[in-house]
Parts: structure tokens; C-alpha cells; sequence
């Protein structure tokens, strides 16, 4: 097992996840178009790779398309023809006329054939033309899984800096008619659809959730501790690094949530610090160092940063404002009480259209992102806490100096007033 931080996994890199892959797998071979859902890097890519490759051993055919980069249907059509090439150069000719590329397939690339392709798609064909390509699938004659990664954020993409939502209910509209017509060929293929933003929360705010309700939801959750410590062990055995009992459980209640791709970052970065370090054995004081000097400190900006990216694209301007009030004063003051959020509301309700529904909402994308959750005892009375202590540590940082609780805003109060 090799460290892979950052990129999806498979084979022997691929970890755990045997019960998720046993009833994703029962979900593929009875043709459901699947939603897998989760909180970002969770390992959503890598499980629907890992799937993929099984299936394929088994005698499927596995198609993924990444549509991360397209910003119109029609780049979104010509991902799915170059994830589709693979089929294609085993027909003599492409023989629909109206995607007639005046050559044979067989024999050129991936990239030519895109490039051809997406010269020939308009604002006027592309329905047609996408039809006729996962008609080809229902064709093929294999049992077929076609993977269509990053669907939220291409419609993301679709939706612009003036978040025009009609674009992006007519193509979901369009993709849900295609298949179901597809579910009911002899030989349907099974889809699964994931993304790193949530598809329901950006349906649900474009007032297109009735668009998507074709789709069997299945949410991928975190790691176990036990997972956590064992993929832990298995990684820093295989780099070579060595570690004092309790290391393992040091790490995860550094973390505090089962992110795989956290795991993995932690042991790169505890590795780079025993090559510089010249010491013989990882401590849990060294594990302390690391996670708040490589971690949270200057080397792991990079990839924290991402989250906050990702609920730019999640959400527009105001829901922004309000995750970040929300992120900021649960991470600073350790939750965000059921007062907070009526101070919250009284704070924006001149800025911020029906700004309690929209409180709500951002509260349900923050939670089904992995930043925040509902606290479960019942004295918590309604509050939210984070999830990872990585993802509060690091929010904690940059507001700890400045943030002013929004009770205090609100009412005049000191914080140690607004606890009480």
C-alpha cells in the first residue's frame, strides 16, 4: 500500500470500504442510478473507481467521465463521447449520420476523437447527440457501470457568476428523461453520479429537486476510529516509518473524523518530519508538532483551503456570509447554539432575503459537507459542533483574534453573558 494523498486509489492502495463496496455493487447489478453522496474526501472517486475495476473483472464494461471542467451541455456531451470511445472503436463506423465524423474510430485517440466531437456539437444538437451516445451504451451488449464524476460542479459551472438557474433545470430534466428511457432497454446501463459538492443541496436551491428524484441516494460516511488506526499502521509500515505504541490513537484524536484523505495526509507530512528531523521513532509529541506546525501551519494551507473553495461553489454570496458567520463562531466559541442562530438572524435580516430559511439551509449543506453536525445530547439543546477537529482547529486559527460572538453583536453582551 503506497501514500496517495490527493488522488483517488485502487487495487492495493484502496483501503476498507467492504460492506459499502458489497451494497454498492448489489445496487449496480440490479441497474439503480445511483447518488453517492459524502463529505469531501471522504473517497467517494476512489470507491466508484475500486467498484468499477471489480466489475469490470467480472465482465462488465466500466465507463467514468469527469465533467468537472465542462461549463455547457455541450462539453458535457463530449466527456461523456470520449469516456464512451473505448466502445466506439469497436464498431467498424460511428453510423448515426448526425454524428458523423468523416473517419473511421478505430485508431484515433481519445483526444482527437474529443476534439472532433465537440466540433460538431452546438447549443442546437447536443440533446440529440447525447442520446444517440448512451443509446450506444444500452447497445453494447456487456452489462455496463458508467461513472459520471463531478456532475455538481459542472452545473456549478453551468450556472455563472448571475447563478441562472433555468439552464441547469432544463439539462437535469433532459438527463433524467434519458435515463429512464434507458431503464426501460433490455440491457439498461447503471449509473453512478458523485461529486465533491452536494447535487441535492444546489437541486434543492435551484427549486429542482424533483429533477434528480430518479436517483437512489447512498451516502459514503467516514472512516471508523478502528479503520482510521489500521489504515494508519498499514501506511506507516509501508513507508518505513517508525512509531511509538499510541501513536496510532494519537492521530485519530488529533482528527477526530475517519477522512481518509486525511489519514494519508497525516502520515506524509509525519514522514517528511522524520527524514528531517534525524529521530528514531515517531512520539506523540511529535504527532502534536506535526499536526499543528505541518497541518494547520503554512505546508497545509494548501489543502485546507480547498474546503473553503468548494462552499464557494456550493453556495452563492449570501450563503457564503452565513457559513462562514456560522463556521466561525462554532469553531471559535466550540458550537453554534440555537441563541447564536437567532442572532445571526437578527443580525442579516435587512441584507438577507428570508434569512432564517436561508440560515437553515446553509446549516444542512455545512452538515452534509463534514464541517458541522447536530450534537446528540440532549443538553446540547439544538447545537451544532464540528465534525473534525482538523477542520475546527484550522478555523479556529484564523478567527480566534477577531470574531465577535454574534450574541455579543446582537445584544450588547459580553461572550461570558452570552453563555450563560
Amino acid at each position: 500500500m503506497r501514500l496517495s494523498t490527493g488522488r483517488w486509489v485502487t487495487g492495493d492502495n484502496f483501503f476498507g470500504r467492504k460492506v459499502e463496496l458489497e451494497q454498492l455493487e448489489s445496487l449496480v447489478r440490479d441497474r439503480n442510478s445511483v447518488l453517492l453522496t459524502g463529505q469531501r474526501r471522504v473517497g467517494k472517486t476512489s470507491i466508484a473507481r475500486e467498484l468499477g475495476c471489480r466489475m469490470k473483472a467480472d465482465g462488465w464494461t466500466f465507463l467514468f467521465a469527469d465533467v468537472e471542467d465542462a461549463t455547457s451541455p455541450e462539453e458535457f456531451v463530449t466527456e461523456i463521447a470520449k469516456a464512451t470511445h473505448p466502445i466506439l472503436r469497436k464498431w467498424s463506423r460511428i453510423d448515426w449520420s448526425d454524428i458523423w465524423l468523416g473517419r473511421w474510430v478505430e485508431g484515433v485517440s481519445v483526444t482527437e476523437f474529443g476534439v472532433k466531437f465537440r466540433a460538431q456539437v452546438t447549443s442546437g444538437n447536443w440533446q440529440r447527440r447525447g442520446e444517440a451516445l448512451f443509446s450506444k451504451c444500452a447497445k453494447h451488449g456487456k452489462p455496463m457501470l458508467f461513472v459520471i464524476d463531478e456532475l455538481p460542479i459542472f452545473l456549478r459551472n453551468m450556472l455563472g457568476e448571475d447563478d441562472v438557474h433555468p439552464p441547469v433545470r432544463n439539462f437535469l430534466s433532459w438527463f433524467r428523461r434519458v435515463v429512464q428511457d434507458l431503464e426501460a432497454t433490455d440491457n439498461p446501463p447503471a449509473f453512478i453520479v458523485s461529486g465533491s459538492i452536494g447535487l441535492e443541496g444546489l437541486a434543492r436551491r435551484i427549486g429542482a429537486s424533483d429533477r434528480i428524484n430518479h436517483l437512489y441516494s447512498y451516502r459514503l460516511g467516514p472512516w471508523t476510529r478502528d479503520e482510521c488506526v489500521a489504515c494508519f499502521r498499514r501506511l506507516a509500515q509501508s513507508v518505513g516509518l517508525p512509531t511509538e505504541e499510541g501513536v496510532a490513537n494519537e492521530v485519530w484524536e488529533k482528527l477526530g473524523l475517519g477522512i481518509p484523505h486525511h489519514v494519508q495526509t497525516f502520515v506524509a507530512r509525519l514522514h517528511e518530519y522524520y527524514k528531517r528531523a534525524s529521530i528514531n521513532k515517531i512520539t506523540a509529541d511529535d504527532v502534536d508538532l506535526v499536526y499543528r506546525t505541518y497541518l494547520l501551519g503554512p505546508p497545509g494551507q494548501n489543502d485546507l483551503v480547498h474546503y473553503e473553495a468548494r462552499l464557494r461553489d456550493a453556495l452563492d454570496d449570501d450563503g457564503n456570509t452565513l457559513a462562514t458567520e456560522i463556521l466561525a463562531e462554532a469553531s471559535v466559541r466550540g458550537h453554534f447554539t440555537l441563541k447564536a442562530w437567532r442572532s445571526l438572524e437578527k443580525l442579516y435580516e435587512y441584507d438577507i432575503e428570508n434569512v432564517a430559511k436561508r440560515i437553515e439551509e446553509t446549516l444542512e449543506i455545512l452538515a452534509y459537507d463534514g464541517y458541522i453536525e447536530r450534537d446528540t445530547d440532549n443538553e446540547g439543546k439544538g447545537r451544532y459542533l464540528f465534525a473534525s477537529n482538523l477542520l475546527k482547529d484550522w478555523w479556529r486559527t484564523r478567527f480566534l483574534n477577531h470574531h465577535v460572538p454574534l450574541e455579543k453583536r446582537h445584544h450588547g453582551q459580553s461572550a461570558e453573558q452570552a453563555d450563560e
